[in-house]
């Protein structure tokens, strides 16, 4: 961002308009009073016939005036940039803020009072006094900004208060632009655990083996050069009268689908420690940790949203791409809130399409009917896992045992095939991944017809 024009030194905005009247309404309190003190003086001059105070009146009141008429028609450029390092932290974690002024005039400038504008969350508003910056010259300064709570923060736009050496005035301007600050949820490394969704088509052995050795398509295509002539489909040449070769499938990504709930009515409480902040986290690590894994992974809520840009199957690509989506995820994440909404209805229509792969659910209080949707979701499932947070535990904090109601909706779900877990206070998301590849190895092991739940 650049600034030029009278003191104020703030192009971009323009020059604000209004003349001396601005400069004067920048007059301080000592220019007030000098100015109040003159008038007072020269008017019980005239009253007594006191010439000397009259002459010491006029001076009182003339300085100040002086001071706002020359710090008015001073004219310079200055130049401010912001730099953000880094742009996008996780929550209870600090970010760097470096501002940078240039003076591209060739005047040098008087004492500069540089301030920029920063949300309450932050910390306090952060104030510099810049010496005299010569032609050409340049300052440089930072601050440090942290938040405990996910969101979008703007940072901006940049404030200079200019005045003259006497203290009489005071001018500022403010640049036009600013910049943005994501705070992202807390994420948490999962450890590496065995996803028997990769035996059925999902997962790393999988993905190998497409990659390998492709299957064959039914429509042959064109011969290109380096095909491998063992390849090569006799018969469709003969038809065609040009080599044909068989096409090889692409591999196909394990899916991820990670079930968000957002509903505001299915948690309680507020802030870094809530309910639902821990869900948000959860759901966080889990689609960074899918992600690294070379899944390909879709954020999905109770109200049917997703991820902006987030095609059908979810993110997946290049390493690069990963990353990129991963952002764009945590993005979403940073600013996702508690909806209106009642029930689960509309991620079940969407789920119930097809084959989803992994599904992991971080869901709030069920009811009955809600219990009973989430358990069908299983059913167009790889495999499924339920962290479920209950109120009533979350409301007694740390140490509590989940009441008869969630019990009950857990055994719902551990029927319906679900690896269902509690996830109380001051529990760990990777301690309960942990524990869901320990119930799915209890559950493999255990005779034909258990009702045990596992990830299968």
């Amino acid at each position: 961002m650049t600034a030029a024009g009278p003191p104020t030194a703030a192009p971009e905005e323009g020059a604000e308009k209004g003349g001396l009247r601005t400069a004067l309404a920048g007059l301080t309190t000592r220019g007030r009073s000098f100015l109040a003190a003159g008038v007072a003086a020269a008017i019980c001059a005239y009253v007594l016939g006191q010439g000397d105070l009259l002459r010491v009146g006029l001076l009182l009141a003339v300085l100040p005036l002086v001071c706002a008429f020359v710090l008015y028609r001073t004219r310079y450029r200055v130049a401010g940039s912001r730099r953000l390092s880094p742009g996008r932290v996780p929550a209870g974690s600090e970010a760097r803020v470096h501002l940078r002024m240039d003076n591209v005039s060739r005047l040098p400038t008087g004492l500069l009072m540089l301030q920029d504008r920063v949300p309450y969350v932050l910390g306090p508003r952060p104030r510099f006094v810049l010496d005299r910056v010569e032609a050409g010259g340049r300052r440089e300064v930072s601050y440090r900004v942290r938040s405990d709570l996910r969101g979008r923060y703007p940072l901006g736009p940049l404030q200079l208060r200019l005045t003259d050496p006497f203290g009489m005035c005071e001018l500022t301007r403010s640049f036009s632009t600013y910049d943005t600050l994501t705070v992202i949820p807390r994420v948490e490394p999962l450890p590496p655990v065995k996803l028997t969704g990769e035996a059925r088509g999902y997962g790393d052995g999988r993905q190998r083996a497409l990659a390998l050795a492709g299957e064959d398509d039914v429509i042959p295509r064109g011969y290109r050069y380096g095909d491998d002539l063992r390849r090569v489909h006799w018969r469709s040449t003969a038809r065609y009268g040009e080599l044909m070769v068989r096409r090889e499938e692409q591999p196909r990504r394990a899916r991820c689908t990670v079930l968000l709930d957002t509903r505001g009515l299915a948690f309680q409480g507020a802030g870094p420690d809530s309910a639902f902040e821990w869900a948000v986290s959860g759901a966080a690590s889990v689609l960074v940790h899918m992600l690294e894994r070379g899944f390909s992974v879709r954020l999905l809520t109770d109200t049917g949203n997703s991820v902006p840009g987030e095609g059908s199957d979810g993110f997946a690509g290049t390493a690069q791409e990963s990353a990129d989506a991963a952002g764009l995820m945590m993005d979403t994440l940073a600013v996702i809130d508690h909806s209106d909404g009642a029930g689960l209805s509309r991620a079940y229509d969407l789920l119930r399409g097809g084959n989803e792969g992994l599904l992991v659910a971080f869901l709030g209080d069920l009811d009955e009917e809600q219990a009973t949707i989430v358990a069908k979701m299983r059913r167009r499932s790889g495999a499924a896992v339920a962290f479920h947070l209950d109120s009533t535990t979350w409301a007694q904090r740390q140490g509590a045992t989940p009441a008869g109601d969630a019990e009950e909706r857990l055994r719902l779900l551990r029927e319906a095939g679900w690896t269902a877990l509690a996830a109380g206070p001051g529990t760990s998301v990777a301690d309960l991944w942990r524990q869901a590849d320990q119930h799915h190895a209890s559950a493999a092991s255990a005779p034909s017809g258990s009702t045990t739940g596992g990830w299968s």
